[in-house]
């Protein structure tokens, strides 16, 4: 009977479905701004930030390693820095739009391709 209930349980996991972790990075960073500049709370949207960069990285590690994750977590915090001083070029949400989405990028082509090669 245990069996039975852990394969049930495997199978739901299974069929479970999951954030892709280019969604959960870029969600991150406009979610961490939003919250901000919504507030007017800096250390709320940081919280955001954090929660979904370590959701991110965790993702990062299991489906590319941690070497990959290693590097995509740099470029993460790369981005939210970087994002300050390309807000005074651009505005501040065109900034956090592109850095939002070279992050997915990055993010899709070194872990969550490979998920979606698997069979």
């Amino acid at each position: 009977m245990a069996k039975t209930a852990k394969t049930a349980k495997t199978a739901k996991t299974a069929k479970t479905a999951r954030i892709p972790s280019a969604a959960i990075a870029a969600g991150g960073l406009v979610g961490g701004f939003g919250v901000a500049r919504w507030t007017k709370k800096r250390q709320l949207g940081g919280v955001v930030l954090a929660a979904a960069g370590a959701a991110a990285a965790q993702q990062w590690r299991q489906q590319a390693g941690g070497k990959a994750a290693g590097a995509l977590t740099a470029a993460y915090v790369a981005a939210f820095a970087g994002s300050h001083p390309l807000a005074k070029k651009v505005g501040a949400w065109p900034s956090v739009f592109g850095v939002a989405g070279a992050v997915a990028l990055a993010s899709w082509a070194v872990a969550d391709r490979r998920v979606q090669d698997l069979p």
